[in-house]
């Protein structure tokens, strides 16, 4: 670590408020869908918090992310509010795409969250488009594309790495290398040992760092965003990490080596980065538990409008339509 960069308090705080509010809606999601409340499909983050936390302290309101079905962290971390989160993944009018996109398509321009996509891989050429766009109109805007390690394996993945190479679009691709795509080991799919040796092929920085670690997440991400802001083009993030509750709500895990699981829940990256912060007096014991309890409510809060909400009307079904019948 003594090369790495260290951010200042502030910004180690803001990186643990953006983990603990992906972790306590997880735990929330995860036991009202349990419980019979909610019916939807989900897909938890868990294990993951700390990759677009660290990324997104160095994102500006503006700045735009593309994510996956699996990005639900990555819309929280960069600001979509929780009570359109919950009410889209309810499937309620007053979601943040009126109840039509789910879990699987969640959008919130105002947010910088330009589109999630169902598609894998898709988030790449998409960021593309969008940093093509800032580029001609000479805005100061950078867009992160998150993906996973699955992805890496598919044509968009090189052809989105050549066409930002050659055009140097202000774009950072974060591949969340989570050990698994879908039910399959990245041993057995991939034949590169890293995800960012791809890079090479493209001329562009390539780097491996540990996703689960907030101040080596946070030194490449912010060396990664200021090249792109700069004009200097694309870096692949390849950021390794762990899912806890594996690809979808209900999956059991039998594919999973003995005892995988419970050795990377032992190094839950939340709890060690609290106590961290308590250590290094970065934060206090009640400033952080405050910091929580105020989460809880938020959730609370965000859960009641979601459930209060009322459905789509059917002659939705005609509306934000390419072409009406």
């Amino acid at each position: 670590m003594s090369s790495l960069i260290m951010p200042d308090s502030d910004t180690l705080v803001d990186i643990y408020r953006k983990m603990t509010l992906i972790k306590q809606s997880d735990e929330r999601f995860r036991s009202v869908i349990m419980a019979g409340r909610l019916v939807s499909p989900y897909y938890s983050p868990r294990g993951q918090e700390v990759i677009p936390s660290a990324t997104s302290v160095n994102l500006t309101k503006d700045d735009y992310i593309c994510t996956i079905y699996r990005g639900v962290h990555d819309m929280l971390a960069k600001g979509v509010p929780s009570k359109l989160l919950w009410a889209e993944i309810a499937g309620k009018a007053t979601g943040a795409c009126k109840g039509k996109g789910g879990p699987m398509h969640i959008t919130h321009p105002e947010s910088g969250v330009m589109v999630t996509t169902g598609i894998v891989g898709s988030s790449m050429p998409i960021a593309n488009g969008l940093a093509l766009a800032s580029q001609m109109a000479g805005e100061d805007r950078v867009t992160v594309a998150y993906f996973g390690d699955g992805a890496a394996n598919i044509g968009a993945f090189h052809e989105a790495l050549n066409m930002a190479s050659i055009w140097k679009l202000p774009v950072v691709f974060v591949c969340q290398n989570n050990g698994y795509g879908e039910h399959t080991q990245y041993t057995k799919s991939t034949a590169v040992a890293n995800v960012a040796q791809r890079a090479a092929a493209y001329q562009i920085p390539g780097v491996t760092v540990d996703g689960n670690d907030p101040i080596a997440m946070w030194n490449a991400a912010a060396t990664a965003i200021e090249r792109a802001r700069s004009g200097l083009g694309p870096t692949l993030i390849e950021a390794k990490t762990f899912r806890f509750y594996g690809h979808v709500m209900g999956d059991m895990d039998s594919y999973m080596g003995a005892g995988e699981k419970a050795y990377a829940m032992s190094k839950d990256p939340v709890p060690l980065f609290r106590s961290w912060l308590i250590a290094q007096d970065h934060a206090s014991e009640e400033s952080l538990a405050a910091i929580e309890a105020d989460f809880e409510k938020e959730i609370d809060e965000a859960l009641e409008f979601a459930m209060s909400s009322p459905n789509p009307d059917v002659d939705e079904l005609n509306q934000d339509v390419w072409a009406a019948r």
